[in-house]
């Protein structure tokens, strides 16, 4: 498959994931505006190992579809070159230290 067909696909299916986490997120701001004790609930269950992961994997995603969202605007405004291959590499680089970066701070 060619490098521009993986980087769309990833553009895509981190954007879907992204839909995804914001009813979960949604959900975690009205347990707020429930009180303190309804807000403390839903941050004890976040300690889980589980729900820690799928943090770095939403930072992951995020990260990967600012990347995939910068490589759109670069194609739609910049000309094609073959060094922009490894631009996308590099992307994912950054995709995936960012995100590796957020989940050592947890």
């Amino acid at each position: 498959m060619h490098v521009g067909t993986w980087a769309a696909l990833v553009h895509r299916v981190s954007g879907i994931l992204l839909v995804l986490f914001l009813p979960g997120h949604f959900i975690a701001l009205g347990s707020a505006l429930e009180g303190a004790a309804a807000f403390d609930s839903f941050l004890a269950w976040t300690e889980q190992p589980l729900v820690k992961l799928s943090e770095w994997g939403i930072v992951l995603a995020l990260a990967a579809h600012l990347g995939g969202g910068l490589r759109v605007l670069a194609l739609e405004f910049l000309p094609w070159r073959d060094w922009q291959k490894s631009l996308a590499a590099v992307a994912a680089a950054a995709a995936i230290a960012v995100s590796l970066a957020f989940a050592l701070a947890l």
